[in-house]
């Protein structure tokens, strides 16, 4: 059986991780909760070296990062440290012990000034903190290692963790008006998609995964298909979910993006083209309307 490092194993797509990956390996979960059997900070890389010289794993699947947009303006070394300097180190660690690895990035590592799906090859020009550390992680790993995935998702959410969709969900409970930006466009991308998606990617790879991603290594795209508008994914969820209905909420307004300043800089267009993906794993990523209706579903407010 496969052991299967899993970093950041109680984050919004680890959590998910640690339930599809099951079926491909023993996995070992890892988180920075000092109580943890296996304690990782990845500000601290000690803490990577030792758990992972420890585990000798086959798999390393980093689902940990520094997350906060805005917080990453203020804070640009932690955030350094934790998505650009961090997964070059993981990178070290599996090259040292035969391991295969797998990273998740984003969008944010784009200027957003494209009118069509961004390729994995298209130049890369992040605008804030944010994309710029988690572009140096991209980098970090393709200078040492062969023998690795590069997911890059975007708009990521989920029934755990913080994001759009549970924020949508409060607030409506809350307020009877909500703005919501309508000049930023991306795919809502649900995280046990990503997690499933990943899993299968794994279980292609059985028994020797490093063999395996060795002969697939690079940087993929991951999300969900078609585009939407932050304001009109809102929409949906609304329209989609019982607690439109019980909830507060009467109206909800399209703002423009300088309506609603923020210290980092999003990008106006976020939608990233997945064809090399579905080519190379035979994965078809689903749209993201269907997604949302499946998320809601399963947590009884569809």
């Amino acid at each position: 059986m496969n052991k299967i490092l899993l970093i950041g194993s109680t984050g919004q797509v680890g959590w998910e991780l640690h339930r599809t990956l099951m079926t491909s390996g023993t996995v070992i979960p890892a988180n920075r909760d000092p109580s943890a059997p296996y304690n990782i900070d990845l500000g601290k890389p000690d803490t990577i070296r030792t758990v992972i010289r420890d585990v000798q794993p086959s798999l390393i699947v980093n689902a940990a990062a520094y997350t906060a947009v805005d917080k990453a303006e203020s804070e640009p070394d932690l955030a350094m440290a934790i998505n650009g300097t961090a997964p070059g180190i993981i990178a070290e660690e599996a090259k040292r012990c035969k391991a295969g690895m797998i990273h998740y990035s984003t969008d944010y590592v784009f200027n957003g000034s494209q009118t069509r799906p961004y390729l994995e090859d298209d130049l890369t020009d992040p605008q804030s903190v944010y994309g710029l550390t988690k572009l140096a992680g991209e980098q970090a790993i393709a200078a040492v290692n062969d023998a690795y995935l590069i997911f890059r998702t975007s708009w990521v959410y989920g029934l755990k963790g913080k994001n759009f969709l549970l924020t949508m969900l409060k607030l409506a409970q809350e307020r009877e008006e909500i703005k919501v930006v309508d000049d930023q466009v991306g795919s809502p991308t649900w995280s046990r998609m990503i997690a499933e998606a990943t899993a299968q990617i794994v279980s292609q790879g059985c028994p020797d995964i490093y063999q395996f991603l060795a002969g697939k290594y690079g940087i993929y795209h991951l999300t969900s298909t078609s585009q939407v508008s932050w304001h009109g994914f809102a929409k949906a969820i609304f329209e989609l979910s019982k607690s439109f209905e019980v909830g507060r909420l009467r109206t909800l307004i399209p703002i423009l993006s300088d309506q609603y300043p923020s210290p980092a800089q999003r990008p106006a267009y976020s939608c990233l083209d997945t064809d090399k993906i579905s080519e190379a794993f035979g994965l078809k990523p689903p749209h993201w309307n269907d997604a949302l209706e499946l998320v809601l579903l399963d947590s009884g407010l569809g």
